[in-house]
């Protein structure tokens, strides 16, 4: 057996109460933890106090578009003009062997920061529906072993309410083994689109993921129309919502009238703290500073019972020019964004919403925890605490994937230079 020595793991990360660390030792045999102890003199690796967190679950990505920036910047930073440069983009651009090769770079990105399970959303409008979701299954099989992946179809209300658009849609979703999702706001027919939606995964036995009111404009309640619909039709499947940033500018009726169908209609929220940080409340000048972060209200969500996560969003892309899918990042940031840091001893409980919390939100079959049989998946640190080891970007973790290290080595980002050219 091999044994990691005098560790400090947040008894968050092994599904026990309270919010302290507990120091002990862990025994890794085939792959697996076999077993913990008190610490001891003996041989294996000494992490002299180093925190051990699971290896990281990232529930909401944007694979297909990451690192198009330096041919396709955003113009003004603001969410519109994301959107328009990613149409561009995608028309003319995202043949197979363009996606794959940006995919595979995130994911080893991902990989070499200690990250294990990815769900990405893959823009579907007819006809990329059929270049990214045939390629994206290849790329799922290819890294079985790595990273266990996920995808969700991301479409607008006007393809969801084309019949034949959408049926083209759902059907490809149906037969790679996704989830079905889009991404309203504001827009006039945004009730009939849930409805639609919710409608169409009940049939096909899908569950769902949507991004929802990622905007400032506070006539839009795509989140509260998603409710209706799961509770109206009785959907009983998975339901993950995310971004919902408008309910930070909406009056307080609305925020509990919405928070509460939430909670009874059973959805998940996930909150996108960098990207909306950056695209949130922008002005297109660009000479007015920001008022809002842009985040959800998480803490409200959570005190009412809904199962909340945080995740990387879009990685050097229109819509957030930075990034790296790393989840301890998306935790550094968040802690600060979304005030994870008080009251101080539930701090570590946050921590799940990178690992544990947001694993069982997806259905991973990755638990992200640290428990007596599961694999032996951990980021090792020389930190020993909260601020330790979110004070720093821990570029010296060790990644162990079924007890051994791994190279964490990141790819270079010339490997993409010719993808960029005119």
């Amino acid at each position: 057996m091999d044994w990691l020595r005098n560790a400090s793991v947040p008894s968050a990360m092994m599904g026990r109460a309270g919010g302290g660390l507990e120091r002990l030792d862990i025994g890794i045999e085939k792959g697996r933890i076999a077993s913990f102890s008190a610490p001891t003199a003996g041989p294996g690796r000494d992490l002299d106090g180093g925190l051990v967190l699971p290896a990281f679950a990232d529930i909401h990505t944007h694979l297909d578009k990451g690192h198009i920036w330096p041919r396709r910047p955003n113009p003004d930073g603001t969410w519109d003009g994301a959107l328009d440069a990613v149409l561009t983009d995608s028309s003319g651009r995202w043949s197979s062997d363009d996606v794959r090769r940006r995919m595979e770079f995130s994911l080893r990105c991902a990989y070499a920061h200690g990250t294990a399970a990815i769900r990405t959303h893959l823009d579907s409008v007819p006809p990329q529906h059929d270049i990214s979701w045939d390629l994206f299954a290849a790329v799922r099989d290819e890294w079985r072993d790595r990273v266990e992946l996920q995808a969700v179809s991301l479409v607008h209300a006007d393809c969801i309410l084309d019949t034949a658009q959408f049926d083209a849609v759902a059907a490809k979703v149906k037969e790679i083994g996704g989830l079905l999702g889009a991404a309203t706001a504001a827009e006039p027919d945004a009730r009939a689109a849930m409805f639609r939606l919710v409608e169409k995964a009940g049939d096909l036995g899908l569950d769902i993921d949507v991004h929802v009111d990622e905007t400032g404009d506070p006539n839009a309640h795509s989140l509260e129309h998603l409710a209706d619909a799961v509770i109206e039709t009785g959907f009983t499947g998975r339901v993950l919502a995310g971004h919902c940033c408008v309910l930070t500018v909406q009056d307080v009726p609305t925020q509990k009238r919405t928070i509460e169908k939430v909670a009874r209609a059973g959805i998940a929220i996930v909150s996108l703290p960098m990207c909306n940080l950056y695209l949130q409340d922008r002005a297109p000048s660009g000479h007015s500073t920001p008022i809002r972060r842009g985040v959800t209200l998480l803490h409200e969500f959570r005190a009412m019972g809904v199962p909340v996560a945080i995740a990387s969003d879009n990685t050097r892309d229109p819509f957030y020019a930075y990034g790296d899918l790393d989840a301890l990042e998306v935790l550094r940031e968040g802690a600060r964004i979304l005030h994870f840091d008080h009251p101080q001893d539930e701090a570590w409980s946050w921590a799940r919403t990178v690992t544990g919390d947001a694993a069982k939100i997806a259905g991973f079959d990755y638990a992200a925890e640290i428990k007596i049989g599961a694999p032996a998946n951990l980021v090792l640190f020389r930190a020993r605490t909260w601020t330790e080891l979110l004070a720093r970007a821990q570029t010296d973790r060790v990644v162990l994937r079924g007890g051994k290290a791994i190279d964490t080595t990141l790819p270079d980002y010339r490997e993409l230079d010719d993808l960029m050219e005119a």
